[in-house]
């Protein structure tokens, strides 16, 4: 295979079992006709509202080097196809064929929260050491996880592969497609609760990571959550050969000893499989400081240099919508600090939010600290509840300003003491212009809710402020 060739048409033809004319060689794999990128391997998947295979032409046109079909014409003029049974199937296989000639140590990751921000800073710290191949974004289902694999160069050192689900069974078949030689759960939290009975069913489905270990394999796990045990004896059924615990336990095998808290950082002594530790996270909160501990385990026992890892700590930013943060000029001539938190939500991380936010130092003696919040979804029958129990945690944080939009977040609003509501709207479209009128330099603004809430609409307004009508008296 050519250096620079993802796939030769030979080699995908082979793992796939199918079959297709012409010599081309692939960059690249994408299912999104939208982003394909020349010298992509373009797969027509099928989604509940779309067929891949309409847009096959187009991805062909935008320059991809191929094209996986499983039906439509026989041959397009001057365009490589190849041809398999199911396209779903094939990108399956080129997945396994991928992981089976790539000697990468491979470290899974899932959790009700954490996941992709340990990901992250997984990908950032092993790549000072070595080939680093991580899933994009938050390609952690049915879909993203083959095309994640399937994307993985055969020179790759290391791969950090996030897994998620929405419901029990989904990850066993993602662990047994990625093989991984370590596997991190990071927390057990009461998310996804519509499609579970209790939060033990969560943590059985979680566990499910373990189904597809490598002989040898190790399982990283939260020792301080209360289903650790129930975990643990999951790992070691599925043949895990040791099972680490992080976390402040006692027994934690990689163990926070200290944390001192910074508006814009974390310093951290701990002790990681025997070796005491001093580093500093460029990422502030606690979940950060915990999430770095089995980042740190994991390092270690997939063979890379754990002083090394802990130098790379502070280099970690939070990624977008999962606590970037944003400079802004504002009106008066001053700035203000955005928080951008909008990609999801839950209890958990709400609360570790708000700590977050309570740590930020505003920029002027008249700045506020202001929570922009949009509704937490898929918590079940109790949604209602976990939503107003939140008034008494920015109350407890001394947060100046809450802005609210949503049906479940109206409760919350309400709970709250007089002086700290803002604003309450029945969208995030409808918050943006109440809140652009209150804020002033100084402030600092933290936006958070679950994707479906849409507050990246109040992110982008923010950072892109839409042409606004200027009211007689200015603002």
């Amino acid at each position: 295979m050519e250096a620079f060739a993802l796939w030769t048409s030979a080699e995908a033809a082979s793992a796939t079992h199918g079959q297709g004319d012409g010599f081309w060689t692939a960059s690249g794999v994408s299912i999104d006709s939208r982003t394909v990128g020349f010298g992509d391997l373009f797969i027509a998947i099928r989604g509940p509202t779309f067929d891949g295979h309409a847009f096959v032409a187009d991805a062909l046109a935008k320059g991809a080097a191929a094209a996986m079909v499983d039906k439509g014409p026989e041959t397009l003029p001057g365009m490589n196809l190849l041809r398999v049974k199911d396209t779903f199937q094939g990108l399956n296989d080129l997945a396994a064929a991928a992981r089976q000639r790539c000697g990468a140590r491979v470290i899974g990751v899932t959790g009700s929260v954490g996941k992709t921000t340990t990901k992250e800073m997984l990908r950032q710290v092993l790549a000072e050491q070595g080939a680093t191949h991580a899933s994009v974004g938050n390609l952690n289902n049915h879909w993203g996880v083959p095309l994640t694999l399937a994307r993985m160069p055969v020179d790759s050192r290391f791969a950090v592969i996030e897994m998620g689900m929405n419901h029990p069974g989904e990850i066993a078949p993602l662990s047994k497609l990625a093989r991984p030689h370590i596997a991190i759960i990071t927390a057990i939290e009461a998310v996804h609760l519509e499609n579970f009975d209790s939060i033990e069913g969560i943590a059985d489905a979680k566990a499910e990571i373990f189904a597809g270990l490598e002989p040898g394999g190790i399982a990283i796990i939260n020792r301080d959550m209360p289903y650790f045990e129930r975990v643990a004896a999951a790992a070691m059924a599925a043949g895990a050969a040791e099972v680490i615990g992080f976390g402040e336990h006692p027994q934690a095998q990689a163990r926070l000893m200290k944390y001192a808290p910074h508006s814009a950082c974390s310093c951290v002594a701990a002790e990681i499989l025997g070796h005491p530790m001093t580093f500093k996270i460029g990422a502030p909160g606690r979940h950060w400081v915990l999430n770095a501990l089995a980042v740190l385990a994991a390092v270690h026992l997939a063979g890379g240099d754990l002083a090394e890892a802990g130098m790379a700590l502070a280099g970690v930013t939070a990624p977008k919508g999962r606590g970037e943060r944003h400079a802004l000029d504002w009106r008066d001539g001053g700035s203000l600090d955005l928080i951008d938190d909008s990609y999801n939500a839950s209890p958990p991380s709400m609360r570790a939010a708000f700590a977050v936010l309570a740590m930020a130092k505003p920029s002027s003696a008249r700045g506020r600290r202001i929570a922009v919040l949009g509704d937490m979804l898929e918590l079940g029958p109790d949604e209602q509840a976990a939503h107003t129990g939140l008034a008494e945690d920015l109350v407890r944080e001394k947060i100046d300003l809450v802005f609210a939009c949503g049906p479940l977040m109206k409760g919350l609003y309400d709970a709250l003491p007089a002086q700290m509501r803002g604003h309450y709207a029945p969208n995030s479209l409808e918050l943006i212009q109440p809140l652009r009128r209150a804020i002033r330099s100084g402030d600092v603004l933290l936006v958070k809710g679950s994707l479906g809430s849409r507050m990246g609409k109040v992110v982008e307004d923010m950072l892109n402020p839409a042409p606004q009508p200027r009211a007689a008296n200015g603002w």
